[in-house]
């Protein structure tokens, strides 16, 4: 299937919220949202999302790099599939992303293109991607971005929409996080599905004696505990003498980063972002890899709402019955107006509308726009 890009447009919104989404190292004040549009030949169009939650200036600074070197490299470009373009803007951007010391933004741009290649391929079809992908509809779910306050009401609520998995955010000190544990396990019971999520937040010695700490409340993983950027050894050191699995992904880039880790067996959740690298190509290659050795693919995503429906695709279309679709928790009118999601006992179907299923309204979503 050939398809002859016309023309590429992209969009930053930012809604405002109540209360800043807090992680360990930092907070949101806003939710912002960076979506693309690719438009071919025949006037069909698919979409994508880029990865702009941090730094604060980051969606503006991604749309001017769209707009002034993806834009000219795309315009009348013929795609004959996502794996060939994705390979081709990797190449012909690569020592530009090295000069200017930024490989993680280009990264996320293409990771978006590439979610819009697939969109628009299945649109083509006219069915949704995650039948184009030969998979399933129905894919499980987790709330996500909890903490690191009223976790215990935020979970009940979430319980009460659907939710029967819920992730906790750590980092926020030992005496801090152990409590917000308690509070959550107390809120879901000793049955429900508990994550961890520390966002790189302790050094080594210390996630060794986190872990260990936590795995009381028996959580099926502890996500990113250290730096994504430490050595494989250390990441091997701290599995090999944790009672509670290891999950990370959404920090690393490349496929040889993947690959070490899952065939190093430190890793049980492996959890590439469609927004932040490898978009849905590389994060079905990788969910590929993980089967054949037992990890679970777990795509990671926290953003709005295009970027959502890529990555509930890209599981579902994985066909990995062990998988886990992040939702985050928190209040996004860039999430819940563009992908709403009804979850059942914990599951969510996706239905049958073509490709990822999603066009955000753009008039709709005008005052929100910068």
């Amino acid at each position: 299937m050939s398809i002859r890009i016309e023309t590429i447009d992209c969009w930053v919104h930012r809604a405002p919220v109540a209360t800043p989404v807090a992680n360990a190292f930092g907070a949101m004040s806003n939710r912002p949202a960076l979506w693309l549009r690719l438009t071919d030949s025949e006037g069909l169009t698919g979409w994508g999302e880029v990865f702009c939650n941090f730094p604060q200036v980051g969606a503006e600074h991604r749309a001017r790099l769209i707009e002034s070197l993806f834009v000219p490299l795309l315009r009348g470009a013929v795609a004959t599939d996502p794996e060939s373009t994705f390979a081709m803007l990797e190449a012909r951007t690569r020592r530009m992303a090295i000069q200017c010391g930024e490989p993680g933004p280009f990264a996320q741009i293409i990771g978006a293109i590439d979610q819009a290649l697939w969109d628009l391929r299945a649109r083509r079809a006219g069915v949704p991607l995650w039948r184009h992908l030969g998979g399933n509809p129905t894919v499980r779910a987790y709330a996500s971005g909890i903490g690191p306050d009223d976790v215990g009401a935020v979970a009940r609520e979430r319980w009460d929409v659907g939710f029967r998995a819920f992730k906790l955010k750590l980092g926020f000190g030992r005496d801090r996080d152990l409590a917000n544990l308690a509070e959550m396990r107390d809120a879901i019971g000793p049955d429900a599905t508990l994550m961890c999520d520390a966002n790189q937040a302790w050094e080594p010695e210390e996630a060794r004696a986190m872990v260990r700490d936590i795995a009381v409340f028996h959580p099926i993983w502890i996500e990113e505990p250290i730096a994504a950027d430490c050595p494989d050894a250390v990441w091997q050191q701290l599995a090999a003498e944790s009672p509670v699995p290891i999950a990370a992904g959404e920090n690393m880039r490349g496929l040889e980063a993947f690959r070490s880790a899952i065939a190093g067996r430190w890793l049980r959740y492996v959890q590439p972002d469609v927004g932040k690298w490898g978009g849905i190509t590389r994060g079905l290659q990788i969910a590929a890899w993980a089967r054949e050795h037992g990890v679970a693919y777990c795509p990671h995503w926290l953003a709005g709402g295009v970027g959502l429906a890529a990555s509930l695709h890209a599981l579902a279309g994985s066909g990995d019955p062990q998988g886990w679709a992040e939702i985050d928790a928190n209040p996004n009118p860039l999430r819940e107006s563009v992908m709403p999601v009804r979850l059942v006992e914990g599951r969510v179907h996706l239905g049958d509308r073509p490709g990822l299923g999603v066009d955000p309204d753009l008039d709709a979503l005008a005052g929100w726009r910068v």
